[in-house]
């Protein structure tokens, strides 16, 4: 059998592949619930054969949506109007996961079929938060800087998400730590310049991380694994890089965490950034072997062979696919016929096989 439809284990739950959906922003929700949209894209995608789905980036709380048009699991409504959906994701012999979020300074925009840069007021625009009061670019809001109060509610509010999202029944929990949404800000010394507990030294600027980390891992049962994604470097000198992200994930094992996500950058607007086929998959590789935990490689995977390869170089233990998942939700059967592996098809789908 190839390493890519081999199972994977982590704690109590069975990945039938080493295959998983990216949490990928659709921009389609209404007050935060998922709608008809997410049904379809996430269960489509769970019937083409991927071992887990991981649901787009969601709000831990209202201002920490990206728009005004995102998920959120701030209230009970919103974790019951997941139901359905992990439902269906179950019956596929899939597991269902989703990224808990918060966007900081990288909020209160418009969606990118809406417009451009941070909504206006009368589009719905809202303060958003930061741990410095630095914008992103010229074309985003200059945001409040947290308090040390606003820091602690924070915390609580991805506790709580998380409490929700075990109760929606998701089976995977991860904590977004990347692409410039707010606790990468806190990481990074290009967004952070506090004076406080929460800047300066590498050991201030994780400790947000840290504490959201402890909170949610206390919060999901033993059972169920919790996962983060970080970005493993700004692509900016002198910035967070890959390095810093190992020491960070040698951290997180010790919580407890199960998997780090290895994406990059977002952080900075003009960073420059090497992008080809598998350009990240460098650092889950890094962070695999230097801090001894599992690791998802995502960017640019794009054919079951380099998929397979990545994985038998042991350079990730899962492999997280995007794009290419949106081009064609069925890419998991398509690569088990490339690489001669019998898997099982949806039996209302089987006579296609």
């Amino acid at each position: 059998m190839s390493k890519l439809f081999s199972p994977l284990k982590i704690r109590d739950i069975e990945f039938k592949n080493r295959i998983a959906v990216s949490p990928m922003c659709q921009y389609s929700s209404e007050n935060g619930l998922p709608t008809d949209w997410h049904l379809v894209h996430l269960g489509s995608r769970a019937v083409g054969g991927a071992a887990l789905i991981i649901a787009e980036a969601t709000a831990v709380s209202p201002e920490g949506r990206i728009s005004p048009d995102d998920a959120g699991i701030w209230n009970d409504e919103q974790a019951e109007a997941y139901k359905i959906i992990t439902s269906f994701i179950k019956l596929q012999n899939c597991i269902p996961g989703i990224q808990i979020a918060h966007a900081g300074r990288k909020a209160s925009t418009y969606s990118p079929w809406k417009g451009n840069g941070y909504a206006q007021p009368k589009d719905g625009e809202w303060i958003t938060l930061a741990p410095s009061a630095i914008p992103f670019s010229e074309h985003y809001s200059t945001p409040k800087e947290m308090s040390v109060a606003d820091i602690e509610n924070v915390v609580e509010q991805f506790r709580s998400a998380a409490e929700r999202s075990v109760r929606a029944g998701f089976e995977v929990i991860e904590i977004h730590m990347a692409h410039g949404y707010l606790i990468h800000e806190f990481l990074s010394p290009l967004s952070n310049h506090r004076n406080d507990k929460y800047g300066g030294s590498f050991e201030n600027r994780s400790r947000l991380a840290l504490q959201v980390a402890k909170a949610v891992r206390q919060t999901v049962p033993q059972s169920l694994p919790v996962f983060v994604r970080i970005s493993a470097t700004d692509w900016i000198e002198g910035a967070w890089d890959a390095e810093q992200s190992v020491q960070l994930a040698i951290q997180f094992k010790e919580i407890g965490i199960d998997l780090i996500d290895c994406s990059s950058g977002g952080n900075a607007a003009k960073a420059s950034i090497p992008v080809g086929p598998g350009f990240q998959v460098q650092f889950s590789e890094k962070i695999r072997k230097e801090a001894g935990i599992l690791t998802g490689a995502v960017g640019m995977i794009t054919t079951a062979d380099q998929a397979e390869s990545i994985l038998n170089d042991g350079r990730a233990d899962l492999v997280i696919l995007g794009r290419e998942m949106l081009r064609d939700p069925y890419w998991p059967l398509h690569a088990a016929k490339e690489l001669k592996t019998e898997v099982e098809w949806p039996k209302q789908y089987s006579r296609a096989k």
